[in-house]
């Protein structure tokens, strides 16, 4: 059983109907490649806070009402490509509060079936501009399990071990662009924990670092241009790989089991005061 996954670069504008349109092309493309799920970047439909949206004020007056539109017309293509799509946007909260900074699930039936919205927010987005979200996101598609991460998650391995004790199989991360430090940090949390990872950036940050999909040792699997280009980076997950028989059946078990210490009790040595 494998699925064929890809990560997602598109240009981020400050106009929504324009981010919808580029999200929609590039599931297009992605359905030609025979993919069944595409991550876009954090704020893909929105555009995100100091880049498009350049004041906290401008959320007092930002379109929900075109946002919800352009859902519903990525909705339409994705039941007409059979596919998903998980991109990021903006989502508002009650009482005017500033929103959550999330991850929209979009099935191949065209309905939206999660929602993940960021828990760690950087120092500025909890201070000015987003509410922060509380719980983790799974969702299961074609007998693979996603977990969801955004942005500055990648510096928290709680997120990615948390995922890893809810069974999951693959994080997909939306970020509004990959530095360095974040894709060494995603390539070892999918080492320590053995999963597979996307990660997902808009084109105007690719130059830093593209979107890429690592596998369950870390490893590369693809990667999308470093031109600022539109564009995908796709690999198929195979949790029979024999390639990944030592990650995903030996070191994946036994690292859980590790981790809970048991293991360790019977065989400790007894310490001696001197």
């Amino acid at each position: 059983m494998t699925i064929r996954i890809a990560a997602a670069q598109t240009i981020v504008t400050p106009d929504i109907s324009e981010n919808g349109d580029a999200i929609r092309r590039m599931l297009r493309m992605a359905a030609e490649e025979n993919v069944r799920l595409v991550v876009f970047c954090e704020g893909a439909l929105s555009g995100y806070s100091k880049a498009q949206i350049t004041s906290p004020e401008d959320w007092h007056s930002f379109d929900w009402s075109l946002l919800e539109v352009e859902i519903n017309r990525i909705g339409t293509l994705c039941r007409e490509l059979g596919i998903y799509a998980v991109f990021g946007s903006a989502r508002p909260v009650s009482e005017r509060k500033h929103p959550y900074n999330s991850l929209y699930v979009v099935s191949d039936e065209g309905k939206v079936i999660g929602r993940y919205d960021k828990r760690f927010l950087s120092n500025s987005e909890v201070g000015d501009w987003y509410t922060p979200g509380s719980e983790p996101l799974t969702v299961d598609i074609d007998g693979y399990r996603f977990g969801f991460a955004i942005c500055i998650e990648a510096a928290f391995p709680e997120v990615f071990s948390d995922y890893e004790r809810l069974d999951v199989d693959a994080v997909l991360f939306a970020s509004y662009g990959i530095k360095p430090q974040f894709r060494l940090a995603l390539q070892a949390s999918a080492f320590t924990n053995c999963l597979w990872i996307a990660a997902a950036t808009p084109a105007q940050k690719a130059h830093k670092g593209p979107a890429f999909v690592c596998g369950p040792e870390g490893n590369t699997l693809a990667e999308a241009a470093v031109d600022k280009e539109a564009g995908l980076a796709i690999a198929t997950l195979d949790k029979e790989d024999p390639a990944y028989e030592i990650a995903l059946k030996k070191a994946r078990p036994w690292r859980r089991k590790a981790r809970l210490g048991a293991i360790y009790d019977a065989k400790r040595a007894a310490y001696t005061d001197y």
